[in-house]
């Protein structure tokens, strides 16, 4: 039977384009019939009850096809609800009505679309492979490293040029540039002592980009290797991905992921480092291997390879928008080049310290990708197939989610201090719509995105972002020339503990009028009409929701200390002591830093203030490294590394955050997500931002309150109250 199917399924019939066709007409048909038919209550009630049971089934498969059902089971429930929004839920007979309703329409039909767009573009990575090299070295092409900086402290700059340094390749086919736009001596003639190029400019015309063009026209390497300063690649950086130019003559761009191993103010604030997926993983885990697959591989401006002749070809890197990188990505593809993504962290960097400078570097970001969109829009223009200009143009778009967020955290208010009616409908039918269309696209997208993005994070994100990249984007699609490159901050420090008002303003307004709505919305419970009481409670939980995500927000305003300017990296090292009476102990590292280690130590010997020596492994090849214990626990040494060489330096570079496997298991024994946890994780921290924001207010009366009362009476101190009744006697 099993043959017989095989024979069917494999039978040239299937080929004819008429049946083919045929086939998609019709289930375009059926689609259309199951997104459009007006259902009853009980009616719907049974439909969205079998999608859920198909997909809660479907999801604990393995495999794609299960992952494709699940896509197929959420655009139905979502696609349907919008026709229902659009169709049966717009108040024509009331204009502030009709008005709000259109609005948040307007919002709903941009998540629709990014939605559709993102499932077309990330259902399906490519998971491509390195190739391998050539046996033979001197076969290899010349590479040139390129190193920008401009104003970073040589401290931050000094580990990636001696990382690649110790870079597995020809010496006499790798040739590395210090491209200082800064102009700095310290800068000169730190490259002079370790033997890289130096190279300047006489002005900063087109930033980032014309630093890389300038060094372009200055040397000749077949193949550009481009690392942001802070960005310390590993030794296999080069073997990991020149092979694949070697095996696709049409190979214009290589790009590696952007691995951090610093938190970023998302993971410092909250506590989430290294347990919870950071803001850019779902790029780089999950988006550029699925743009991979249809040859759309964005350039990111760091960690990546690009051949000299099509970069030339294009005029350079793209210096019409801020986002250079992706531009320039854009244009070799416009010519038919292909580009390829391997998701092995081969160079990893630090994160930006504070929230501030992570909403600036998110700004450009957002700036230049409406640029983009405006002056060179995917969806126009030769040169690019159907898959290319929805990978574009979904990320473009995704760039826009500002003013829909800001709508979603405003709508119920509509309802709750204007009484208008922006869904005008029974609440029982909003939950009948709305619900199936949430549940099934947290299910899909947790099934798609589980490793890399965690369950209502995406919410938090937006919301942070949402005021401040509203904006330049909408500057940006009306005057696209205007706006200037940041250079993002690195290597800085929290000297305190401190609650950044200036940042979190537009949170703290925004929950201030969701407060007064959600008062109004008590109000009208105790005396509106009756009726009314089922929609007053829909958009007050609503509200309460949008005030939890908002004080999520605001969580992450409250900036922890980071006094470290070393950040300490947890991995498990072999390692050896060489101990001051001669005697040899072998541990293993707990962590390192470029200033010094913890080890982990078992012995008797008390080695506080001692001075010892301490070995690493770089691949076979065994180095040692002077140190004093500066700290000592039971199980622990703590080290302060007393290098005397600048050669010690990159030797100990090229030990730890330089070796091959470095970031391979930075991931291991995290969580995948599960949406249920996603979400309380989410709602608790809503919770912690209003304790934080209270503590840094009124920090005395916060401290006293939690410590008579407790953290769960606080916050229900907060609620608003009925008033007691008057006792009479």
């Amino acid at each position: 039977m099993r043959t017989q199917f095989r024979a069917y399924a494999s039978h040239k019939v299937w080929d004819n384009a008429l049946l083919r066709y045929g086939a998609y007409t019709l289930a375009t048909l059926l689609a259309i019939m199951c997104i459009t038919t007006p259902f009853n209550t009980m009616s719907q009630l049974v439909f969205v009850s079998v999608l859920m049971l198909i997909a809660l089934l479907v999801r604990r498969i393995p495999g794609r096809v299960p992952t494709l059902l699940l896509v197929v089971l959420s655009l139905t429930a979502s696609t349907r609800y919008l026709w229902w929004r659009m169709v049966y839920t717009l108040n024509w007979d009331a204009s502030l009505d009709l008005t709000w309703g259109v609005v948040l329409l307007c919002a709903e039909i941009y998540t629709w679309l990014i939605l559709v767009l993102g499932y077309m573009q990330t259902t399906w990575p490519l998971e491509r492979k390195p190739h391998p090299m050539p046996e033979d070295p001197q076969s290899w092409p010349v590479v040139d490293v390129y190193i920008p900086t401009y104003n970073e402290p040589l401290k931050v700059v000094i580990p990636t040029v001696l990382a690649a340094l110790g870079m597995d390749w020809p010496r006499n086919k790798l040739h590395i540039y210090l491209l200082d736009d800064g102009r700095r001596d310290e800068f000169r003639a730190f490259a002079a002592e370790v033997g890289v190029g130096y190279i300047i400019r006489p002005d900063n015309k087109h930033a980032k980009a014309g630093n890389l063009n300038h060094a372009l026209s200055k040397t000749d390497g077949e193949f550009i290797a481009i690392f942001d300063c802070d960005h310390v690649p590993t030794r296999s950086f080069l073997q990991t991905t020149m092979g694949a130019f070697i095996h696709e003559s049409r190979l214009a761009l290589v790009q590696t992921p952007h691995h951090f191993y610093s938190p970023d103010a998302f993971e410092r604030n909250l506590g989430l480092f290294r347990r919870t997926p950071n803001e850019g993983e779902l790029f780089y885990g999950v988006i550029q291997d699925c743009n991979d697959l249809w040859n759309a591989t964005f350039f990111c401006g760091s960690c990546a390879v690009i051949k000299r002749e099509p970069l030339e070809r294009i005029g350079g890197v793209a210096v019409e928008t801020v986002t250079e990188d992706a531009h320039t990505a854009l244009k070799l593809h416009r010519l038919g080049y292909t580009t390829a993504y391997i998701n092995l962290a081969q160079a990893a960097g630090l994160a930006t310290e504070s929230l501030s400078a992570h909403i600036g570097q998110r700004i450009r970001w957002a700036r230049g990708m409406a640029q983009i969109f405006r002056i060179d829009n995917p969806f126009f223009g030769k040169g690019l197939t159907w898959a290319q200009r929805i990978c574009y143009s979904n990320a473009m778009l995704h760039f826009l989610n500002g003013a829909p967020r800001l709508i979603f955290l405003t709508a119920p208010l509509a309802f709750l201090l204007f009484h208008a009616y922006i869904i005008y409908t029974p609440a029982i039918y909003v939950l009948l719509y709305v619900l199936p269309h949430m549940v099934h696209a947290n299910i899909t997208n947790s099934r798609i995105q589980g490793k890399h993005r965690h369950s209502f994070w995406a919410e938090v994100y937006e919301t942070v972002l949402a005021w401040y990249i509203f904006r330049p984007t909408t500057m940006a699609l009306i005057a696209p020339h205007k706006g200037n490159f940041n250079v993002t901050a690195k290597g800085g420090l929290v000297k305190k503990n401190y609650f950044d008002w200036t940042i979190s303003l537009p949170y703290m307004v925004i929950v201030g009028l969701n407060v007064l709505g959600f008062s109004v919305g008590i109000w009208r419970m105790v005396f509106g009409p009756v009726d009314e009481i089922p929609t007053t409670l829909l958009n007050m939980v609503w509200t309460i929701y949008n005030l939890l995500l908002l004080g999520a927000a605001v969580s992450v305003a409250a900036e922890t200390r980071q006094l470290r300017r070393s950040h300490r990296v947890k991995a498990k090292l072999s390692s050896a002591l060489r101990l001051p009476g001669g005697g040899l102990v072998r541990c293993e590292t707990v962590d390192f830093s470029e200033s010094g280690a913890a080890l982990a130590y078992e012995g008797p010997e008390k080695l506080q203030g001692q001075r010892i020596d301490v070995s690493l492994w770089r691949g076979d090849e065994e180095f040692s490294f002077p140190a004093v214990v500066v700290g000592q626990s039971p199980h622990v040494l703590r080290i302060s590394w007393e290098l005397t060489s600048r050669a010690q330096q990159a030797d100990l570079v090229q030990c730890t955050f330089a070796r091959a496997d470095a970031w391979v298991s930075w991931a291991d024994g995290r969580m995948r997500d599960m949406p249920l946890l996603g979400l309380r994780k989410v709602l608790l921290t809503g919770v912690e931002g209003y304790r934080r924001v209270t503590s840094f207010a009124m920090p005395a009366t916060a401290k006293s309150m939690i410590r008579i009362i407790g953290p769960e009476g606080w916050l229900a101190s907060l609620l608003p109250r009925l008033p007691l009744p008057v006792r009479t006697t």
